[in-house]
């Protein structure tokens, strides 16, 4: 996930279900419903825009809100360029997340003129892998998306999500993004949840997870940024953490930097953690932040359990929220303050 600079707060707006790849780790469930129309889309944006004002006048804090716009596929929306130029009015910074398979000279032009501040294209791995995981053709496509975002000027990121079905070839796409010219790769984990659930064998072990990340973490390439927004990738970067800080500073975003909107206006603490807090359009966002049952519990060091609870870098982490909450479904005990079962930090 892209964060701008700042006291970072990020909208991720997931505009619709509908996709035109059916991929195997996929944390949703393909199943299409109802879409917010493009008025009430733009009434949603006047409110959380009048909330953050608010909050920068209560507060006396400087924020750098920024919406990272996704799907399914967002780029299958018809109004999604009404969409992006709403943002660009408010003066939001703008990111797309798209699968880049869409994405030709026309839509590379659209969110440039448009001004996104850039654009992240999944890539699994070199085609081989790329196309077991997404589809065949797809691995062509995307990166035909992506010439085309370099081409009209657009920042463009690679995300992979990492599995036993290509953590051994990491390396590769970390030549083949240089090869590219992207400037920045992203990972993540894989989260066993939607479609993905069927994939909880390929999920990495802790010790797994901790060896493959000293290994990327190794990596130099030049003029390539490898960045992740997972917190426990984040903690083998940080200063040793002490039991001083109880009140979160990082990691995890869901209940302390952001908020979802999925396409039918139902507010999560992030799209891979499906707890409803409400809906947009119909209930006051700013009120649901203030005093969510489920928000607050993620904000509350004391009611995580097992090694998350007692981690004294706890504030700056707080373990994946959502791979623990589909972990813990998984075994029939769902808990979102599980702990983290990829930890490897003692």
């Amino acid at each position: 996930m892209y964060l701008s600079r700042g006291y970072d707060f990020v909208f991720q707006w997931h505009l619709t279900e509908r996709c035109n790849l059916r991929c195997r780790h996929c944390y949703q469930e393909g199943r299409l419903g109802p879409e917010m129309p493009l008025e009430e889309i733009r009434a949603v944006i006047g409110e959380i825009s009048q909330m953050l004002a608010a909050w920068q006048e209560a507060y006396d804090l400087e924020f750098t809100p920024s919406f990272n716009i996704t799907g399914g596929e967002p780029f299958l929306r018809p109004d999604f360029p009404d969409i992006l130029a709403e943002l660009a009015r408010a003066q939001f910074d703008c990111f797309v997340l798209s699968n880049g398979t869409l994405i030709g000279p026309e839509q590379a032009r659209l969110v440039s003129e448009l001004g996104v501040k850039g654009v992240q294209v999944s890539l699994e791995g070199p085609q081989e892998i790329h196309d077991r995981i997404r589809g065949p053709g797809s691995f062509a496509a995307a990166v035909a998306g992506i010439r085309q975002l370099l081409a009209a000027g657009v920042a463009v990121s690679i995300n992979a999500t990492l599995s036993r079905f290509n953590a051994a070839s990491f390396e590769e796409l970390v030549n083949l993004a240089s090869e590219l010219q992207v400037p920045r790769l992203g990972f993540s984990r894989l989260v066993p949840a939607g479609q993905g659930l069927a994939l909880l064998g390929q999920m990495l072990t802790a010790a797994e997870v901790q060896e493959l990340y000293e290994k990327i973490f190794s990596l130099r390439v030049s003029g390539l940024e490898i960045v992740t927004g997972d917190p426990v990738a984040a903690q083998m970067q940080e200063p040793e953490a002490t039991d001083a800080g109880d009140i979160p500073a990082g990691g995890c975003a869901a209940g302390v930097a952001g908020l979802t909107i999925l396409p039918d206006g139902t507010v999560t603490p992030c799209r891979r953690l499906p707890l409803s807090l409400g809906r947009a359009g119909r209930d006051s966002l700013r009120e649901l932040w203030a005093v969510s049952p489920v928000l607050e519990q993620l904000r509350d060091k004391s009611r995580y359990r097992g090694k998350c609870g007692q981690c004294r870098r706890w504030a700056a982490c707080r373990g994946c929220r959502a791979i623990a909450y589909a972990s813990s479904l998984a075994r029939g005990t769902p808990d979102f303050l599980a702990p983290d079962p990829q930890c490897f930090i003692a």
